[in-house]
């Protein structure tokens, strides 16, 4: 094999594994937002305030906001006091929030 073909194998090669890295799909760090982040996004959309990625259209279920609300409630209780400061106030503006959106869409409060 010459040179020029050793060359042209390794460029070959590369653009495969470049192609094979861009199909491995996008994995999250490994940390608490992580964890809160499902909770929250999937919240949104039962909100009405995103778009389902799986539909493109926006929907409303207040039920299963509530529920999700919920969860994140449960999950702040139960890792009060083992959350670092930036995880603590993650969680904690995430909930207010949605609960904020929560009750306006319910008509509990206006604003």
């Amino acid at each position: 094999m010459t040179e020029k073909e050793k060359k042209q194998n390794k460029r070959k090669e590369k653009a495969k594994e470049k192609k094979v890295e861009e199909q491995k799909e996008f994995l999250p760090p490994l940390d608490f937002v992580s964890v809160v982040l499902p909770f929250y996004t999937q919240a949104l959309v039962k909100l009405g305030q995103t778009e389902n990625p799986m539909t493109q259209e926006k929907e409303e279920n207040l039920e299963l906001a509530k529920r999700l609300i919920d969860i994140l409630d449960l999950l702040k209780e139960k890792t009060k006091g083992n959350l670092a400061p930036e995880e603590e106030r993650f969680l904690l503006a995430s909930i207010d929030q949605l609960k904020m959106i929560y009750l306006e869409k319910a008509k509990i409060i206006t604003t």
